[in-house]
């Protein structure tokens, strides 16, 4: 891998991450194009994944303290006998939401894991799953609700919200777009399910990475140079922080139907080429 292709990979990562235009349908497409092979797409898409929760951290730092000081409290008062006291804060619903939500996802990714890996190297799979995420985006657009805030979310929301996370596995479904859709879908306040979308991804991300550093460290150092990946992370966190910055003002400002449009193109392009190829 060339330190050009890095920055590239880097910038795509940190952009599709949080615009719902999928981040792993783009690079799978763009390392199937520079040829790189097998497992180092995955190992490479895993620390990619790590420089946009660095920026996620960025953007979010407070609130992710928040939840962190919430949860010690929450085991403090369940140890106690307090009970789970789910309603004592707005921060502690939050956090127990995002833990409801990210058992769907937990539970599919790994029972379901080289399934999801084998569609990687189907452009006319992402292709058709582009034009599901067009679809999601131009549907939960036109949801017309008043809005729930966190006091009148519950927990079918977030099962919901956590299933739609768990089928953006697959390249080609974005994962923002999905979430977001699920969270609009459900009645969330825009606001909140932005919000909600981008903290939910913490715990998968997180936990993918550590599971996979020993054996990205690993292909890194014996196989491919540190360098080009190490600058993709960067660029990841970089271009992920503005991204979520605007992706804020495009969902309060109901501006999705633009992102369908650009899917809906792309995973076109993608099925016709795989089938006239």
């Amino acid at each position: 891998m060339t330190y050009f292709e890095g920055i590239i990979l880097g910038l795509v990562q940190g952009l599709a991450e949080f615009l719902p235009i999928s981040s792993s349908g783009h690079l799978a497409v763009l390392q199937n194009f520079f040829g790189i092979e097998g497992e180092s797409v995955l190992l490479f898409a895993v620390l990619l994944h790590f420089g946009t929760l660095l920026s996620l951290i960025a953007v979010y730092w407070k609130d992710l303290w928040e939840l962190i000081k919430e949860l010690f409290a929450t085991i403090k008062d369940l140890c106690t006998g307090r009970g789970l006291r789910l309603n004592s804060s707005d921060t502690r619903r939050l956090g127990v939401m995002i833990v409801i939500a990210t058992i769907p996802t937990a539970i599919i990714g790994l029972l379901f894991d080289d399934f999801f890996e084998a569609l990687y190297s189907s452009n006319l799979f992402i292709g058709c799953a582009l034009i599901v995420t067009g679809c999601l985006l131009f549907f939960s657009e036109r949801v017309n609700l008043t809005g729930k805030g966190i006091r009148r979310m519950n927990f079918r929301n977030a099962v919901f919200v956590g299933l739609c996370q768990s089928v953006a596995i697959c390249p080609g479904i974005s994962r923002s777009g999905a979430t977001m859709s699920g969270g609009l879908f459900c009645g969330l306040k825009r606001d909140l399910a932005v919000k909600f979308a981008f903290l939910i991804s913490v715990p998968p991300v997180l936990g993918s990475f550590l599971l996979e550093l020993p054996d990205a460290l690993e292909m890194g150092l014996s196989g491919q140079p540190m360098g080009p990946v190490l600058v993709g992370m960067v660029v990841a966190a970089v271009s992920g922080f503005f991204a979520i910055k605007g992706m804020i003002r495009v969902v309060t400002g109901k501006k999705l139907i633009w992102f369908s449009l650009y899917t809906w193109i792309v995973g076109t392009a993608l099925i016709l080429h795989s089938l006239l190829a």
